[in-house]
């Protein structure tokens, strides 16, 4: 069931900051460092790859942060926090099992293809590996629901804005909006990535002083887990307790739809086909470090989700049924409730700009990839074809402007849910986890043929809406709560996609095998034949050994958690 939402008025006289001159002058700061960021990338934009993709000329460990930082936006930070507020210490699920395993597939497997294939967004794979109406479908989708998830950022910006400081909702969306525009449409990919390096480092000041604050207040870990046991039983403190088949948890979900439903197709879908992301690893300056880069990012997101659940797990205690219409919070009031009530001013200017630079990084991830994949794979390709690189450029920094007030108007679609993060799990369902089947199929199987890219994504993309709008919410199928039903609708989605496609490739001619060296498992192209760069013998530039030590870490820190 859907948690009631409530209005943004009714949230802001109860959440108000006591913000002063100190405060603002934070906030003042951080953005005038973001609009020099922008002027001075600026100057190495010359040619559409330096702003579509920074002349893939940038080292690991900054593709590395900015990869991390464009996740860790209004999703992670309000969303996870909502998420820990309603359902406990299953948000861990989100990161040990829904971030980690995915993130290293994707630096390990899928980016030799990427990369080695030199194509500018992840639909042009398709294009490579299908056919032009494979391509031109994921374009169509994914330039879609980038705007969609943009929007979200802009939302969950300026109702907390609102209830934060008192700014009307147009300004904080005007404000937030115009300064994305300006840093992206300065520097391109270049301005939004070194932007997202710095506001990774704020959100962490922000977030630090939240969690000590809070642990401090309910009494150190135990005081928390003795509170939340009394509160909403043993299982809220608990990874899996009560996901057994049958069982009924905080969740709605048993262990099988965690792991199939999050932790392989919502997960893979997201990590692997997410242009937001794998945008950043593009524009790495060799394979080496693009293999690097998602994986130089799983290490924070190990040790990033105590920063979002505990706020959340501390909110629920410290308020009666925290999240429901007798509390007059929402879930998604963590956040801004903890801090009203812990941060000292100062502090709070960087809490507020932490915030602030949180939403910027996801709407801006959003944007640049909205950006390259509308000019790149349907523009350029498809209406507007064989011009010179600076009309691209051109049309580039017009489409940002575009895509900035499109995000605008969708913003308000996710006034719908308290919780934002069910929302994007929604969205990632529809579109992430189609795209993904049909490049898991093309890139393991040969026989894939042409056709099938498009009929398994169509099918995909209907199914998993099919079971959401229909089966879910007309209640054929009774399912606890959102997030449960997003976890089948990812399923029905990765099935119907790799059933059409298997079905159609029986029927349909394959590609020729002279055409999928480099596109397909097995196979390799020149681009991937790269020499390894002076000094990759060291253990830190081994992507295999960065991978595997991300994941026994991420799995060894599930032990405190199951039990």
């Amino acid at each position: 069931m859907q948690t009631p939402t409530y209005g943004p008025v009714e949230l802001a006289a109860g959440l108000r900051l006591p913000t002063n001159g100190l405060d603002y002058t934070i906030l003042g700061i951080y953005f005038v460092v973001v609009l020099g960021i922008g002027f001075a990338a600026r100057r190495s934009v010359k040619t559409s790859l330096d702003f579509f993709l920074s002349g893939r000329s940038l080292p690991a460990w900054i593709t590395g942060l900015a990869f991390i930082s464009a996740n860790l936006a209004a999703t992670e930070i309000l969303g996870m926090a909502a998420n820990s507020a309603q359902y406990g210490a299953y948000t861990v699920h989100w990161y040990w099992i829904g971030a980690i395993p995915a993130m290293v597939f994707l630096g390990l497997v899928m980016m030799p293809f990427y990369y080695g294939s030199k194509v500018r967004s992840v639909p042009e794979f398709l294009l490579l590996r299908f056919d032009r109406a494979a391509h031109l479908l994921s374009s169509i989708l994914f330039a879609f629901a980038a705007i969609l998830i943009a929007g979200v950022n802009l939302y969950a910006l300026a109702i907390v804005v609102e209830a934060l400081l008192g700014w009307p909702q147009w300004v904080a969306i005007v404000v937030a909006g115009f300064f994305v525009l300006a840093y992206i449409t300065l520097g391109g990919l270049s301005s939004a990535i070194y932007n997202e390096v710095l506001q990774f480092f704020v959100i962490l000041a922000a977030l630090i002083p939240i969690v000590v604050l809070s642990l401090k207040k309910v009494g150190g870990w135990d005081g928390l887990t003795h509170k939340l046991t009394a509160t909403h039983g043993a299982d809220f403190t608990t990874a899996w307790g009560g996901t057994g088949i049958g069982h009924a948890n905080p969740l709605g979900a048993n262990w099988l739809t965690i792991v199939l439903g999050l932790g392989f197709v919502l997960s893979f879908g997201y990590w692997t086909t997410n242009f937001a992301e794998v945008q950043r690893a593009l524009s790495a300056k060799n394979l080496s470090a693009a293999q690097r880069t998602p994986l130089i990012a799983a290490y924070p997101k190990i040790f990033i989700v105590f920063l979002v659940m505990i706020p959340g797990l501390v909110a629920a205690a410290l308020v009666p049924k925290f999240g429901t219409p007798g509390s007059g919070y929402q879930y998604n009031d963590a956040i801004p409730f903890l801090m009203q009530e812990l941060l000292p001013n100062g502090v709070l200017g960087i809490a507020v700009t932490g915030l602030l630079a949180a939403f910027m990084a996801g709407m801006a991830a959003n944007v640049s990839s909205f950006n390259t994949v509308f000019t790149t794979d349907i523009w350029a390709k498809y209406v507007v074809k064989h011009r010179e690189d600076a009309y691209y450029v051109r049309f580039g920094r017009l489409i940002t402007a575009i895509g900035v007030l499109a995000s605008v108007g969708t913003a308000f679609l996710a006034s719908s849910f308290s919780n934002i993060m069910a929302y994007l799990q929604t969205l990632f369902s529809f579109f992430n986890v189609p795209m993904f089947v049909v490049f898991i199929v093309g890139m393991f199987w040969k026989r894939a043929s042409v056709k099938s890219g498009f009929w398994g994504l169509l099918a995909g993309t209907t199914a998993a809406m099919v079971n959401y709008f229909v089966v879910y919410k007309q209640g054929i199928i009774d399912i606890p709560s959102d997030q449960g039903a997003n976890f089948v609708s990812a399923i029905a989605g990765f099935v119907a996609g790799g059933v059409v496609m298997v079905a159609v490739s029986l029927f349909t001619r394959p590609k020729p095998a002279e055409e999928l060296q480099g596109l397909v498992y097995g196979t390799r192209s020149p681009g991937m034949a790269e020499p390894p760069a002076p000094g990759d013998e060291a253990w830190y530039r081994k992507p295999a050994l960065l991978g595997w030590g991300a994941v026994v870490i991420a799995a060894l820190c599930y032990i405190p958690f199951s039990f």
